[in-house]
């Protein structure tokens, strides 16, 4: 790391804390973390939904502590009123505070955000430049990939990360900023240059209880940043979003700011003239449907507004390679079409069988589950959705610590469309029999997983691939 150390006196200015024992300790690194506590690093005791970060105080090696209330031990505390608000202040002032030297891109809505930073970060890369991005399917600073636990990191995490993407050269980085850590703070202490709002349908009501608190945690981002924004204006919670916003803004869509013309949209690619301030430009997407022709506009508008010029925004857009697990195309010779997709919500269903239904001649075929130990009531909303096709299969997905059974009655529940419904568990057989069903002409669409590497089966999370097992099932290798 390049930032220098600062002592623990120095943090209890910035975390409005005071100092028990030494402060003139230094600190390199913060953690929530005990067990990846070292002797040179501030562990900040949070107190989450499970546990209690001040009942490991004692198991950290660290160089001091962050607790709500002094503790008993052997090395320096810092005591603040509320842990958690203080780590990402804590976190940003040991890491140098590297959002301040780059521009970070903000990008939160229900649908979309991976695609919308994967495109961003290839815009980026057309400029010349190394990318950094932070999301859903991993970070990745230039061609170096790593794992995440989340979509958004903790904050100490988050900050720790961006640091090194500073460290590494990058000017611009992508994050995907999921509802949750809104509320949760892993972003706070973050200088946002764009925070963008693609969308909002139903999800993770679970945690927000209804869909006005669910829109509240995405406008908040909004209300704490002095960036610019980019806003979906054709999805009806945009629109409200833009009558909201204090800060300048450009909008995205049908009369926005940014908006595609001469559309031609296909399973694999889609054409279209990209309307900008700076002009129009011909786009040849590598991406099929029309919601993806969304993200790239949502991407162009971001980068447009970091200062990246229309020339560099339609070559990045028209050399992207397809996000890993969105509209992925698994390649079976004389047999059905297989996409992969991580649409996992009623709407993202939706729009992948509204943009896929039209390029076939024949039947749209779709596996699809629900994860357990989430949302529940959005479970017969996607039955209904995926029951838009002509035959569906509901299987598993992640049924967590839920019954596997209850979790699929609740899609079926719903499933009162067209499509004949066929219920298997297993989610590889389910692949296998929709693949032996399909035939030339046919769509097969396995849906809710997308990049994901695993299943978790109660507590356990078991090597699952839908595409590998799609290319099994095929005879690819």
């Amino acid at each position: 790391m390049s930032n220098s150390p600062v002592t623990l006196d120095q943090l209890a200015a910035v975390g409005a804390g005071r100092v028990v024992g030494d402060g003139s300790v230094r600190i390199v690194d913060v953690t929530h973390d005990s067990r990846a506590a070292g002797p040179d690093d501030l562990f900040v005791a949070v107190r989450g939904e499970k546990v209690d970060g001040h009942d490991f105080v004692d198991t950290a090696t660290a160089a001091a502590v962050c607790v709500e209330e002094s503790v008993s031990t052997t090395i320096p505390q810092l005591v603040v009123a509320d842990t958690r608000a203080a780590l990402p202040l804590l976190a940003a002032e040991v890491h140098g505070h590297p959002s301040r030297h780059m521009q970070v891109v903000g990008i939160t809505g229900t649908n979309g955000k991976t695609t919308v930073a994967h495109l961003v970060a290839a815009i980026v890369e057309a400029a010349g430049e190394v990318a950094g991005v932070v999301g859903t399917v991993g970070a990745r600073i230039g061609a170096e990939q790593l794992p995440l636990e989340r979509t958004s990191p903790e904050a100490s995490d988050f900050q720790r990360l961006l640091r090194k993407m500073v460290d590494a050269g990058v000017r611009t980085a992508a994050v995907e900023v999921s509802s949750h850590a809104v509320v949760y703070g892993r972003t706070a202490a973050t200088d946002f240059a764009v925070v963008a709002f693609t969308n909002l349908s139903q999800d993770h009501l679970d945690f927000h209880g209804d869909m006005e608190t669910y829109f509240a945690a995405k406008a908040s981002l909004f209300a704490k940043t002095t960036g610019i924004a980019v806003i979906n204006t054709d999805d009806e919670w945009g629109k409200r979003l833009a009558d909201m916003v204090a800060m300048p803004f450009l909008r995205v869509g049908t009369d926005g700011d940014f908006s595609a013309e001469e559309l031609a949209t296909g399973l694999a690619e889609s054409t279209f003239q990209l309307r900008t301030p700076e002009g129009s430009y011909p786009v040849r997407l590598p991406m099929g449907g029309r919601f993806n022709v969304e993200n790239a506009l949502m991407a162009a508008a971001c980068t447009h507004a970091a200062g990246y010029s229309a020339e560099s925004i339609a070559s990045g857009l028209s050399s992207a390679a397809p996000a890993p697990g969105r509209m992925e195309a698994v390649v079976v010779e004389d047999g059905p079409l297989v996409i992969v997709d991580y649409a996992h919500t009623p709407n993202g269903i939706e729009q992948v069988l509204q943009s896929v239904a039209p390029l076939v001649d024949g039947r749209v075929i779709v596996v699809v589950g629900a994860g357990g130990d989430r949302d529940a009531a959005k479970r017969p909303e996607m039955g209904r959705a995926a029951s838009q096709a002509d035959l569906l299969f509901i299987t598993s997905d992640n049924p967590r610590s839920e019954d596997p059974e209850v979790i699929i009655a609740a899609v079926a529940a719903g499933a009162d469309g067209p499509a004949e419904v066929r219920i298997i568990e297993d989610r590889r057989r389910a692949i296998a029999e929709a693949m032996h069903t399909g035939e030339i002409g046919d769509a097969i669409l396995i849906l809710g997983k997308g990049h994901e590497l695993g299943q978790e089966i109660a507590g356990v999370v078991h090597p699952f691939d839908d595409r590998a097992v799609a290319r099994d099932v095929a005879g690819v290798r």
